[in-house]
């Protein structure tokens, strides 16, 4: 065997009393959408100002249902359609595990659309704020999958490779850090620099495109340390899944930065 730092086994239900168990990854969610919210009610506040506190209040409920519906139906679809479409119940066992960001971000942006229509708001604007708050969960979500020991890396000899309960005897890369880094952590403080810049935020769309963009390049990047689905391994030309699905939102981010047209009363 290579050389391996031990897995720090975590228990991943944090507190459990009979039936009843949180677990980390339902507390990344939840500490994932309670930041997003705190953050996103300051940030709509920016000149111009693109929507109220209530208006983030009652977006919470839609952005919820969003990554959830989204994310799961986005698992069934691009992973497991097979399987689902054989056993059509076993959608609803969330509980066993099953989400797809590319569903949820799809969800997200059903979302806003739909509630910016409601309130008579401008979507874009609007998006440029809410996006600019998603790494967190983003990050949290990643480091959830770490404690679970989901989601392993590929095998590999580098010296901080790990030896994951569920991964066999081979040390692998801990890519759901990697990604906690890239698609949480770095694209974070990408887009909180760039929001905060008035120039910026009078190009309505591009912090959305920044962080479409971001985050498939970032995914991209990561699914090359990432031991791809067992059901699903490598698909077109050794890509995975995550790859192929990254490769329209890099797409279509890299689109909106090019069309955001500044306005100016937003910078005066």
């Amino acid at each position: 065997m290579l050389f391996a730092i031990p897995f720090p086994v975590i228990d991943p239900v944090l507190v459990q009393i009979g039936p009843f168990a949180i677990r980390w990854y339902a507390l990344a969610y939840i500490a994932g959408i309670l930041g997003g919210w705190w953050l996103a009610r300051r940030l709509v506040a920016l000149p111009p100002v693109v929507a109220d506190r209530r208006q983030i209040d009652d977006f919470v409920t839609w952005t919820t249902l969003g990554i959830i519906l989204g994310g799961r139906l986005g698992y069934v679809l691009f992973y497991r359609p097979e399987h689902y479409l054989a056993h059509p119940l076993d959608i609803l066992k969330v509980w066993e595990g099953g989400m797809s960001f590319h569903g949820g971000a799809l969800g997200v942006i059903v979302a806003i659309f739909l509630f910016c229509r409601q309130e008579r708001l401008e979507p874009l604007g609007f998006a440029d704020r809410v996006t600019a708050v998603v790494p967190i969960g983003l990050c949290l979500g990643r480091l959830a999958n770490f404690i679970n020991g989901e989601l392993w890396g590929r095998v590999s000899d580098v010296p901080w490779a790990m030896v994951f309960p569920t991964g066999g005897p081979e040390p692998r890369h801990p890519s759901q850090l990697y990604q906690a880094g890239m698609e949480g952590l770095l694209l974070f403080i990408l887009l909180q620099v760039l929001v905060h810049q008035p120039a910026i935020r009078a190009r309505r769309g591009f912090v959305a495109g920044a962080f479409l963009a971001g985050y498939g390049l970032a995914r991209f990047i990561g699914e090359f340390f990432r031991q791809p689905d067992a059901f699903l391994g490598f698909l077109f030309a050794g890509a995975t899944m995550g790859q192929l699905l990254s490769v329209p939102m890099i797409l279509v981010g890299g689109w909106l930065m090019l069309r955001a047209k500044p306005r100016q009363e937003a910078v005066a």
